[in-house]
């Protein structure tokens, strides 16, 4: 089911940008060469511009519609993740305390001065 709305998802995302890309933003596009020299191609320029129009919005509706539609159909149900999650936290057991480490103390040898002097000679 998850591949069927991916495959419809893409072919709908791959045409919307077919059809963006024909169009042009200042009314040049497809439709002016179509529509040129007085030839009546596809119903005149009028015609693929409307026709391109609602292609655009057809296929953005189709979009929001096919992802609501997998949103919806594709996530487990609120019963079953309750049910799962009730499952996982009574497998899940609490992490062993350990009790902090005294830091290390080195023994000092008696015969040993414990002051640093002040000068070393080199």
């Amino acid at each position: 089911m998850a591949l069927l709305f991916s495959t419809l998802i893409i072919i709908t995302c791959v045409l919307l940008v077919l059809i963006i890309l024909v169009q042009n933003p200042k009314g040049g596009g497809l439709s002016s060469s179509f529509g040129g020299s007085g030839t009546q191609v596809f119903g005149g320029v009028k015609k693929t511009t409307d026709f391109l129009d609602k292609g655009t919005w057809a296929l953005s509706i189709l979009l929001v519609v096919l992802v609501l539609f997998a949103n919806v159909t594709l996530t487990p149900k609120s019963s079953n993740s309750a049910a799962e999650q009730e499952a996982r936290s009574t497998n899940v057991q609490a992490p062993e305390t350990t009790a902090p480490q005294q830091p290390i103390t080195l023994p000092q040898n008696p015969g040993q001065n414990s002051e640093m002097p002040e000068s070393v000679e080199e």
